[in-house]
């Protein structure tokens, strides 16, 4: 029985350890790709960088000079949307999740229902009259964005919070009203600070979405004042619509970077924080 199950355990790291190669695979061949010549990059692909293909830093200084829209303002634009956004979505839906366990009426119960069926709405079918919209309401600017991806990022959101909040013993907030609490001051005071691993965890989930989306930010933003990294990326092109790939791989993998280091940092919290949230829910 224990042969079996140590062979058992084998099989499955040699399948997982295959399946974390063919995820690093596209990562490996954008950062190889990025140290190349532009002439390089379509005929040695998977090559490693030689004497006559590798350029040294060169792809990344003019990815990060090529055209008229300084990269920087990518950069800035980019990170502010991600972190206003992702603070945003995490207050207002953890809020929103507290008051569908602790009320439990049919208002909270319709709310958690409409958050839920969101999450299973292609994001095409209101795509379309989601520009025009947006100019109507004023939220066609890196300002004003994050309020749309309130809405689209919700619906994971409250999910994942009412799970968390429901195996949050009630007996802690009700001592905290008999010390004179409001339902504001427990939530900040007794709540939040207990959300910890699932706010990481929801968090991380927010930030590589939106520090990635390309989407939504082509078509809200005017793309002549405003554009996130994804989107400058798009307009890396020379004349007559060519494209330098090596300098495009360079402004890709500068752009994963920031995700990396996120994920490393709070790994530990995603599957805590998404098995509570799912889980217990």
């Amino acid at each position: 029985m224990k042969e079996k199950r140590s062979f058992g355990n084998k099989m499955l790291t040699v399948i997982f350890s295959i399946i974390s190669v063919i995820y690093l695979l596209p990562i490996v061949v954008v950062l190889i790709n990025s140290f190349k010549a532009n002439a390089y990059v379509n005929t040695d692909t998977f090559a490693l960088p030689n004497a006559e293909s590798f350029v040294g830093w060169g792809n990344f200084i003019k990815g990060m000079t090529f055209g008229n829209y300084p990269f920087l303002k990518s950069v800035f634009f980019s990170a502010f949307i991600t972190i206003v956004s992702t603070a945003l979505i995490l207050l207002c839906t953890s809020m929103a999740a507290w008051y569908i366990v602790r009320v439990n009426d049919i208002f909270s119960k319709i709310m958690y229902y409409l958050c839920a069926f969101s999450m299973i709405v292609p994001f095409q079918m209101v795509m379309y009259t989601l520009s025009s919209t947006a100019d109507k309401l004023g939220l066609n600017t890196p300002y004003t964005i994050p309020i749309i991806y309130l809405g689209f990022g919700a619906g994971l959101a409250v999910f994942m919070f009412t799970g968390f909040v429901k195996s949050i013993p009630t007996e802690i907030e009700e001592a905290a009203a008999i010390d004179g609490c409001g339902a504001v001051s427990t939530y900040f005071r007794v709540v939040f600070p207990m959300m910890k691993s699932i706010m990481i965890s929801v968090a991380v989930l927010e930030v590589m979405w939106i520090w990635n989306d390309f989407l939504l930010p082509y078509l809200v933003l005017d793309r002549t004042e405003y554009m996130t990294i994804p989107i400058h990326v798009q307009y890396l092109k020379g004349s007559y619509g060519t494209v330098d790939l090596g300098a495009t791989m360079a402004v890709i993998m500068i752009s994963i970077i920031p995700v990396i280091v996120v994920y490393l940092f709070c790994q530990k919290y995603i599957i805590k924080g998404v098995a509570a949230g799912a889980v217990k829910g």
